[in-house]
């Protein structure tokens, strides 16, 4: 069931380096305040502290109490007051009242702020302005690159996608550059570079200056990763906006994976507690099931409950001598399944009941029909009796608004005033994309005009014109084949491509592009593609002689997604690895699905 590698699949770096060498630099920063200090932590950075540094170790560097950065006075009695902040100006005006608060008692203690994983300069200008900039003492943390899994590595940079994508920042792309120059560091150049977007194109630049000033550090070093591919996401907003089916991304869009754990309520753990539950290639029971369709997990999962019980039933017929051996050494190993067994077939039950009560079924069909460009009609009454029931926009302006908008035409909403800048985000950033006065009707495209009652007139715009003016999403699914043709059902059981991700109906774009491009080895032949995406000059490629590549390290593929990435991509480029013979890892900005996206545009907040 799962996907087992090829034996000639090539090995993963180790990756757990950059695991210590965040905590041994996060240590030499805590150790320059010497002595017993408070620390404040801002809410984010909390989760990824704790895979790198739990408390225990902080207590060893003299870290006396903890605090979560949050409006309200500090109630620390240190006399040394440690903070570790993004980059944000509210958390400098946030350090400023102390400081001002100390200043007015007459208190003097010491400060100190670490910016992960960066500082700004304009933070530097606040903490003037407030005139304390003399009194802490600044410092960076760079912690950039965290290791979730075997395979993957977030930044934990959710405000990327907003930053960048709506509101044009581009300050995040310099810490991408410094994570790029780190990872050829540690493990050797890349000889095979491509990427497609402009953040891609400004990134890789950003990075090769990095390379050149620091020339002959990665000189001579034999490359453990073959190929980098750069994505920004924007060139492929639809797939970001499906509702996913694999495990792995129906526990995200149910339960929310956070930093690479998920809190699971009393409904899937049968008790009246919550639980963490750590999410990853160790947890033997998820590994198997995390990337396939979710109609095969309960299959897998009630095979596995009897094979653990025909392992205890052995007991039986055993004397003292086995019975001895089978504690000591099985016992163990067969209870921590059993509780995972136990979490993983309560999580399951607990999606099927959330999705049942979501109609989870029609929203799939209407989706696909909108990949596919059929019954569009239907398609856009399903979202009107949304809107007329008034769904939340998160849920609804996700998959349907946007979506309808993307593939095929452009709706508008009676969703009422408060939610006007939402969709004004959504205009600004591609997500939402208008239809130009005088397009040019297709006969198809009249019909369906036609077809709009005046009671959808009033919700959709001018009709049904014709395709979103910058949406081209029609005639690259075309070009890429990224809706299957297939001869009767779709066997998920022993899925044939990159669609079962998506119940068969469709192969991610993101997926797709990349699939090509490894294929060619460049974009030669995928102009019209490249053109489609707006991207004619933001697509590019850059080969370095192979001659130190190992054929095995050619195999491996580092994907790097800017703006986020789900993991419905994720387990469609592993199944495209064991399909081909190549291993992929991941580094995204952090993980996304169709409900971040969507807030990430929200004016309103919930």
């Amino acid at each position: 069931m799962a996907f087992p590698h090829r034996p000639d699949a090539p090995e993963l770096p180790d990756f757990s380096m950059l695991k210590r060498l965040a905590r041994d630099q996060l240590i030499y920063l805590l150790e320059q305040l010497p002595g017993k200090k408070d620390l404040f932590i801002e809410a984010d950075l909390m989760s990824p502290l704790d895979r790198i540094a739990n408390v225990s170790i902080l207590k060893q560097h003299e870290v006396d109490k903890l605090y979560k950065v949050e409006n309200k006075p500090a109630l620390s009695s240190s006399e040394q007051l440690c903070f570790l902040v993004r980059p944000r100006i509210k958390n400098m005006r946030y350090i400023a009242s102390l400081v001002n608060a100390d200043k007015l008692a007459g208190r003097t203690r010491k400060y100190k702020v670490i910016f992960s994983p960066q500082k700004f300069y304009a933070c530097e200008m606040v903490l003037e302005e407030e005139g304390i900039y003399g009194d802490v003492s600044c410092d960076e943390w760079a912690f950039s690159l965290l290791p979730l899994d075997v395979d993957l590595l977030s930044m934990e940079l959710p405000e990327f996608f907003r930053d960048y994508f709506l509101e044009g920042d581009q300050r995040w792309i310099n810490t991408v550059a410094q994570a790029l120059h780190l990872l050829s560091t540690l493990y050797g150049p890349f000889p095979n570079c491509y990427g497609i977007g402009r953040c891609a194109k400004m990134a890789y630049e950003l990075w090769r200056n990095l390379e050149e000033e620091e020339d002959g550090e990665t000189k001579g070093r034999r490359p453990e990763i073959g190929h980098i591919f750069l994505l920004d996401r924007d060139v492929d907003f639809v797939t970001a906006l499906c509702s996913q089916v694999v495990y792995e991304g129906l526990v995200d869009d149910t339960f929310r994976i956070k930093c690479g754990s998920v809190d699971f309520g009393p409904e899937v753990t049968s008790s009246d507690k919550s639980l963490k539950v750590l999410l990853n290639a160790e947890d033997k029971v998820f590994n198997e099931i995390r990337n396939e369709h979710f109609s095969n997990v309960f299959g897998f999962l009630s095979q596995k409950a009897r094979n653990l019980q025909a392992q205890y039933d052995r007991r039986r017929g055993m004397d003292i001598k086995q019975m001895k051996n089978f504690v000591s050494q099985e016992l163990k190993g067969l209870k921590q399944e059993h509780r995972l067994l136990s979490l993983h077939i309560g999580a399951c039950e607990s999606i099927m009941k959330k999705k049942t009560k979501q109609d989870f079924q029609e929203l799939i069909k209407t989706e696909h029909a909108l990949l596919e460009g059929f019954n569009i009609r239907e398609s856009t009454s399903y979202i009107e009796e949304h809107i007329d029931r008034q769904v939340p926009p998160s849920h609804c302006s996700r998959g349907y608004i946007v979506l309808l908008s993307l593939t095929s035409v452009v709706p508008d909403s009676s969703y009422g005033p408060e939610h006007l800048l939402t969709f004004s985000n959504l205009r600004r950033a591609g997500l939402l994309t208008e239809q130009a006065p005088g397009d040019t009707l297709t006969a198809v495209e009249s019909k369906v005009s036609k077809l709009v009652t005046d009671k959808a007139a009033g919700k959709i715009t001018d009709a049904f014109s014709s395709l979103a003016k910058r949406s081209n999403f029609r005639a690259i699914s075309k070009k890429l084949n990224l809706i299957p043709r297939v001869d009767g059902e779709y066997d998920l059981k022993v899925p044939r491509d990159m669609a079962y991700v998506f119940s068969g109906a469709y192969v991610p774009l993101s997926c797709r592009i990349i699939e090509q491009v490894l294929e060619r080895r460049s974009w030669q032949g995928l102009d019209e593609v490249v053109r489609l995406l707006n991207c004619s000059d933001f697509a590019f490629t850059d080969m370095t002689k192979e001659d130190k590549a190992s054929s095995e390290s050619l195999r491996l593929i580092l994907v790097v997604f800017l703006g986020g990435c789900t993991f419905s991509e994720i387990s469609a480029l592993r199944f495209l690895g064991r399909e081909k013979g190549y291993r992929f890892i991941f580094l995204t900005t952090a993980v996304t699905n169709s409900a971040r996206l969507m807030e990430a545009m929200s004016e309103v907040k919930a």
